[in-house]
């Protein structure tokens, strides 16, 4: 094996680099390699430009660096100064090296040339008509470009996936669909392990399908011990590169027990985002056929809308002890199915349910909720099912408490305080009682506002609205309530009544 990795889930794929060839084609820009190796390979994630003499510091990886030599000493030996200059940009990842000629030197130095053929990195020659910013612009041009093809190629895909699962026979379609978009092969693999269906060119040597079968233990749920022991991350995902192919393997649905395994002989980078919805979309096929976990999520369904209480439908799902999620995606304006239910898979359940502004999930209190990426998470404290209404305002509330304090994931706290002193009932009494005269959105924003210790702006962060609007509500809330809102005992004293359900 060259290496074993488990990837995150990104809700898009990410910016393709631009190869050096594309670039060096630009009639308008006038560039010529001079020296390093011509790899028809070789890509660019950026340009910078820098006249450091030691550019390393300021180097990610993947830049093609532009230079005009004003940091060539004088008087310096050229062999020894370009051996160390060029051989530090290697270190740092760098992809090129472009040397603008005029107006400090007229040609590009012959020691810069030959240090650059001796470690192997390519050296461009920019012309005294090209500018370093036309140069910039043009790679962010052919990224676009790039970006623009790649995110219509995984349009395209989901929308060949979506209906590849609507057929008779949905998921060997979605098999054969997969395999073609990502130009390999794709198969699902049983609990057991054994291929239940595959599509396209299978890989059959033996290291491959080792490698392979190795990659679906890593994403498939196992025993973990005793009950009361906490399982072991499970990654959602998991990545290897053996013998000039690359292979992928996807857990599909909460311990399902199948995964999704995929091989090609490249991978382009919305290949992971494509083989992330037939994923999803496999969940969905094969997880209503395990263990009746479609019959018993169907009966519970019933029962809950024929009066059922919570607690006698919770054995169905597969659990007694439950944790709520709400969820806020970062970069997805509106939350599609999908999404949810990509989350939900990455979360370790099927117990989705998509609102306008929110995704909830249900989730088994054994299943450790991790951040996810592109999503903010609110995590309420582990509960029974007669418990589930008041886990669900956690969550809110744990929720706008992460996005306030732009975590990624925040859990809802709760630990015995001197309120559990006082008898439940007087404790609800008084708490109505103080907060009578405020109506909901003057309690939620007092309630957001003294949990963030008054900061005007995260608590309009959280709320969705002006700090203005938060400076009016709380203004008003102390005329209703007739309290000075700045006065501790006071501000602890809302609090007791405002942690009431």
């Amino acid at each position: 094996m060259e290496g074993t990795s488990t990837v995150p889930d990104p809700a898009v794929p990410p910016t393709p680099p631009v190869p050096l060839a594309a670039l060096l084609a630009r009639e308008d820009l006038g560039l010529r390699q001079i020296a390093g190796p011509v790899d028809p390979s070789a890509v660019v994630h950026g340009a910078h430009t820098s006249e450091m003499a030691d550019p390393y510091p300021y180097l990610l990886g993947g830049e093609l660096l532009l230079t005009a030599g004003v940091h060539i000493p004088e008087g310096a030996g050229p062999d020894t100064y370009f051996d160390a200059y060029v051989s530090r940009i290697v270190a740092a990842g760098g992809a090129a090296l472009g040397f603008g000629v005029a107006p400090v030197h007229e040609t590009v130095p012959r020691a810069l040339v030959a240090a650059c053929d001796a470690y192997g990195l390519p050296l461009v020659e920019v012309p005294p008509g090209t500018t370093f910013s036309g140069v910039a612009r043009a790679v962010w041009q052919l990224m676009a470009q790039a970006r623009h093809a790649e995110l219509r190629r995984v349009t395209e895909a989901q929308q060949s996936l979506a209906a590849a699962a609507s057929r008779p026979d949905p998921v060997p379609s979605v098999l054969r669909q997969l395999a073609q978009r990502v130009g390999g092969w794709a198969a699902l693999y049983g609990p057991d392990g054994a291929a239940v269906a595959a599509a396209g060119g299978r890989p059959g040597a033996r290291p491959v399908r080792e490698a392979l079968a190795g990659l679906t233990r890593i994403v498939r749920p196992t025993a973990t011990g005793p009950a009361t022991s906490r399982p072991t991350p499970i990654p959602a995902s998991a990545t290897d590169t053996v013998a000039g192919l690359h292979l992928a393997a996807y857990a599909l649905g909460a311990g399902h027990g199948f995964v999704l395994g995929v091989a090609a002989p490249h991978r382009d980078p919305g290949d992971h985002t494509i083989a992330s919805v037939a994923a999803v979309l496999l969940s969905l096929l094969t997880g209503e056929q395990q263990s009746g976990s479609g019959a018993a999520r169907s009966s519970a369904l019933v029962r809950v809308l024929l009066g059922a209480p919570a607690e006698d439908v919770a054995p169905l799902l597969g659990g007694e002890r439950w944790m709520v999620v709400h969820a806020r995606s970062d970069t997805l304006a509106a939350v599609d199915p999908v999404a949810a239910s990509a989350l939900g898979a990455a979360l370790g359940s099927s117990l989705v349910d998509v609102a306008p502004d929110v995704v909830r999930v249900l989730l088994p209190a054994e299943r450790e909720p991790a951040p996810q990426p592109g999503w903010t998470l609110g995590v309420s404290a582990v509960a029974g099912p007669a418990q589930w209404t008041d886990a669900d305002v956690q969550a809110g509330r744990a929720l706008a408490r992460a996005r306030a304090t732009r975590a990624a994931l925040v859990r809802y706290g709760a630990r015995p305080a001197l309120a559990d002193l006082v008898p439940e009932a007087d404790a609800d009494a008084h708490a109505r009682a103080l907060l009578a005269p405020l109506a909901p959105a003057l309690t939620e924003t007092l309630r957001t506002w003294l949990s963030l210790h008054g900061s005007w702006d995260r608590t309009a962060v959280a709320l969705d609205v002006h700090r203005n609007t938060v400076r009016q509500r709380i203004a008003k809330c102390a005329a209703l309530l007739e309290l000075d809102l700045d006065d501790p005992d006071v501000r602890m004293e809302l609090w007791f009544a405002l942690r009431r359900p």
